[in-house]
This record gives structure tokens, sequence and C-alpha cells, in this order.
């Protein structure tokens, strides 16, 4: 259930603002990133809302976004799973104040020919970012509309050369339980990693998000950066990223190694799948009354005809 606080800004006083970070710029101007930075601190520490951020104009991406009404800024900086920072919805926004996402680096591992620890502007060139409006769905049944800000996936692999033997690529959180308060608790087994096959992660749907609303990502959203597959339960889309790996095996994930009943690999959302615990078949849009009308959950999440081809030949009853 949605708690409202005092402290938080009016969604009506959040604007959309065509402006993104250009990280290295504004870390020049500020001197150096301090626990007050805005991007650092949730509404919860702060009355302020966070700043407008300076760098060029992003591109808005039509062909994948969807016309359906955005969520609040509000809704989706408040109500989050993240449980590196808590079990609980507002948890993360509560909770990750204290996260440092900058300065930021990404260890690239396994079968890729340009190994190495790389900054993070080395492998995402902001003045490429697009604005693309797209469906996520959590798979307890609840959805948002979020303006995620990010670049395809695909660009960052191809410039990393995997080799022919990388049949999957996996990912991981970053692990640092005095900044996330989550992590000193045995929920799963830290860091959380998460993974796709090669086909899925080059799909031009899958982004690798680094803003939101025009804004750098806060920390209870994943900053600074997160995968973002809108066709699948949430859980898929892992947050702060600090290594990719690419592999021959399928990877063992951190949900489907804890309940491997409950959370398959492939987590497409599904109607005609249920979770062991409820139905899949309906959802409610975060931002609606809680005991509001609910709709009907689609296919793939909506985006069928740009990703069921994937599975042609996968019996994705038994392959969840």
């Amino acid at each position: 259930m949605i708690i409202q606080k005092t402290s938080v800004v009016k969604s009506s006083e959040i604007t959309p603002e065509k402006i993104y970070l250009k990280r290295r710029n504004l870390i020049k101007s500020m001197g150096m990133i301090s626990t007050i930075a805005p991007w650092g601190i949730t509404f919860g520490q702060s009355k302020e809302p966070p700043k407008p951020l300076t760098a060029a104009n992003f591109k808005t991406n039509s062909m994948y976004s969807t016309s359906e009404p955005k969520n609040t800024f509000e809704d989706i900086t408040t109500y989050n799973n993240f449980y590196e920072f808590g079990m609980g919805k507002t948890d993360p926004y509560q909770n990750s104040g204290r996260f440092e996402p900058s300065p930021w680096t990404i260890n690239i591992t396994g079968e890729v020919e340009k190994k190495g620890i790389y900054d993070i502007d080395d492998l995402i060139d902001m003045n490429t970012l697009e604005e693309r409006i797209y469906r996520l769905r959590c798979v307890e049944a609840w959805s948002m509309v979020i303006p995620w800000l990010g670049i395809p996936l695909a660009s960052i692999i191809q410039k990393l050369e995997p080799s022919s033997n990388a049949k999957y690529v996996s990912f991981e959180t970053v692990y640092r339980p005095k900044e996330m308060p989550g992590q000193k608790r045995r929920i799963l087994n830290w860091p959380y990693i998460e993974g796709l096959t090669m086909a899925e992660a080059m799909n031009p749907l899958t982004i690798i998000a680094v803003g939101l609303y025009g804004r750098d990502l806060l920390n209870q959203s994943g900053a600074p950066m997160r995968l973002i597959v809108p066709w699948k339960y949430g859980f898929k889309s892992i947050k702060s990223i600090n290594k990719i790996h690419f592999q021959e095996a399928q990877p063992k994930t951190s949900w489907n190694l804890a309940a491997s009943n409950e959370y398959g690999f492939y987590a497409n959302v599904n109607p005609e799948v249920d979770h062991p615990r409820w139905s899949q078949a309906r959802e409610r849009r975060i931002g609606n009354s809680f005991f509001g009308t609910k709709q009907p959950t689609l296919m793939f999440n909506g985006y069928g005809d740009e990703v069921a081809h994937l599975y042609k030949n996968l019996n994705l009853k038994k392959y969840f």
C-alpha cells in the first residue's frame, strides 16, 4: 500500500524536462560529489526535488514508446522494489541516501574481447541518450509507465566485441552493505545477479538506463545505471550494475536460485502463467487506488510484435 509522505514534492510541481546529466561536466562544475548532492539523496531526506541537470537535449524514441499516460515522478521514485535497501516498497526511497553512485566503474569479464574495468562514460555515450516510455510490470501484479533515458544495450555489447562462445550475458549489482542496508540481511545470496540470452540482450527494446523523466537516476531507481527489459517482469531489470559477464552457460540468477518454482530464468510477462501465490492475469497501475479497477495483463507486457520471435520454439509455461 502506498504511504503518502508530507515531505514528498507534489507531482504537479515536477514536470518532464528535456535535459539530462553529462556527468563529467557536472562533476567539474561542482568540484566533487558530496553526500548532499541532489541526485545522491532521496525525497525522504530532502524537501527539494532533484535540480535540473545540464547537458545536450536527448531524443525521444516514438517507435518503441507507449502512448499510455506516464506515472508521475513521485510515483516512480517512492514505490520501488530494491531489496538492497529493504523489503518494503518505500524502503528504497527512505534508505538509499548514503549510497554513492559516483564515481562509477563497470567490470567487463568472460567471453569478450575487450575485457577490463571501464568508467561509466567510457561505455555510455551521454550524447546518444534516448527517452523511451516503457511499461514496467512487476511480478506482484502492479505496473508503471516510465519515461526512461538510456541507450540500447546492443550498442554497448557491440563495442565490447563478445566471442562466438558468448551465449548469455549476466549482470551484477554492486555489493556495498555499509551503503545498502538490505544487503546485511540474508534475503538473497548477494550480490544480486541477473542474466539474458544474447538474443534478448541484443534486442533493440533492451536498454541500459541512466535516467528517467529528464533527470539522472536517483539511488532508489538504480543509480547510476540499470537494465530495462520491458517485456519481462521487473526483477529482471537489475539495478546499480557494476559487472557485466559474457558466458556460454545459462547464468544462475538470484531469484531463480532463491525460489525456482516462483521465479524462472526467462520471466517473460505471461498472463497464462501464475505466480504460485497469486494470479498474473490482471494488474494494477500504480497511482490508482489499491482497490481500484485492474486491467488485463498483456502477453510480453504488450511488446509481442518485437520479441515473440525470440521464443518461437520455447514452451513458455515450462520455461517461465
